[in-house]
């Protein structure tokens, strides 16, 4: 098995980016941290290519199903003919590596406790086909979760930002490093190549802790707090934004399924020149679970599905939706900043309702409204 670095140089890289992937060892475990738009995914993608030339199976995780469809896709542009990598769940892993009996808490999640009794019996019983692990969102997995996988992987690098922790099962940075051991190599990737200037100067005022990203240098339009009458309004204005950008993706998230169900109805009635696409979680198979996000059109998504993803224009439709929230709380501010951070070139928070959610006071400057 190589141990040293084999360096694989991909031109879509930066110098930092490369620079951060080839001085990870192939051995050992890794926290890899950057704000948003830092490449992360994608460095993720290319360090599961690193960690497969070494002959060992290689398995690129995310929670989130919608993101492991980007990684595979991402792969299949990366991979190495005889070292492949590929992309999963960490439920699907988890299942397929501890059987479909895995042990479950009351919540329905995995009892990370027994399953990491269950990796100490059996480590090292079948030891060529021990894989290495990379977790991209690796904020979003709970400790137990790594101290499950430190003994069930031959090594296990982590991408995350814990300033973007949405799920109930989430860690920090420190959290992360300890359950994987004293050991564990930290690293981080600067830079922000997917927001302009604007859209990260307004996620700035929702960050929570962490220190100051860079603003990028690249500038664009204001982004816009835009009041809709209805819902027919706010599909009329996302008929208008993929009239006039026919080669962009716009993404759409939203806080309400029954809301999304009815944005698509009227987008599919309004003759888009690409079919709007609508991501749910609960669909086992077909258009509404396996989705093109390479392709140009209207990708609808749950905020909870959003995080790793980007769109040349992201649309957050329901921002009344959070108006008694306290708009102080953290969990709030992670919400919109992910959000806000999704979008390259333009952004719209749009609301509904007679009073501006309270969580949009205050933004002058940043923003326009209209």
């Amino acid at each position: 098995m190589t141990t040293a670095n084999t360096p694989v140089l991909h031109p879509d890289l930066t110098p930092a980016q490369r620079d951060c992937l080839e001085a990870l060892p192939l051995t050992g475990n890794h926290v890899v941290s950057g704000p948003p738009g830092s490449g992360k995914s994608l460095l993720a993608a290319h360090r599961a290519v690193h960690l497969a030339l070494t002959g060992r199976p290689t398995v690129l995780l995310s929670r989130s199903n919608l993101l492991r469809q980007l990684l595979r896709d991402t792969l299949q542009g990366l991979t190495v003919p005889g070292a492949p990598a590929e992309a999963a769940t960490v439920h699907s892993w988890v299942l397929r590596h501890f059987g479909y009996g895995a042990p479950r808490t009351q919540d329905g999640w995995f009892d990370w406790t027994a399953l990491t009794h269950q990796a100490a019996a059996t480590r090292g019983e079948n030891e060529a086909a021990t894989p290495h692990l990379v977790v991209d969102e690796g904020q979003d997995l709970s400790p137990g979760f790594y101290r499950t996988a430190r003994l069930a992987a031959a090594s296990v690098t982590v991408f995350a930002d814990e300033c973007q922790r949405l799920t109930d099962t989430n860690s920090t940075l420190t959290e992360i490093t300890d359950a994987l051991g004293r050991s564990t190599g930290r690293a981080e990737v600067s830079g922000n190549h997917r927001n302009t200037r604007e859209i990260a100067s307004l996620a700035e005022h929702f960050r929570t802790g962490g220190a100051a990203p860079r603003i990028p240098f690249r500038s664009g339009a204001l982004p816009v707090v835009r009041h809709y009458s209805g819902s027919k309004d706010l599909a009329d204005d996302i008929t208008t934004m993929a009239a006039r950008h026919p080669a962009d993706r716009i993404g759409v998230i939203v806080n309400s399924l029954r809301a999304a169900a009815d944005l698509m109805r009227r987008l599919e009635r309004a003759g888009l020149a690409h079919e709007p696409q609508l991501y749910s979680s609960t669909a086992s198979a077909g258009r509404y679970r396996d989705l093109d996000l390479t392709r140009p059109g209207v990708v609808v998504v749950h905020r909870a599905s959003a995080k790793g993803l980007d769109f040349d224009t992201v649309v957050i439709a329901d921002a009344e939706s959070d108006f008694a929230t306290d708009p102080t709380a953290a969990t709030l501010r992670m919400a919109y900043y992910v959000m806000i951070t999704r979008a390259r070139q333009r952004l719209v928070l749009g609301w509904q309702g007679t009073r501006l959610p309270r969580q949009l006071e205050g933004l002058h400057g940043w923003v326009q409204t209209r």
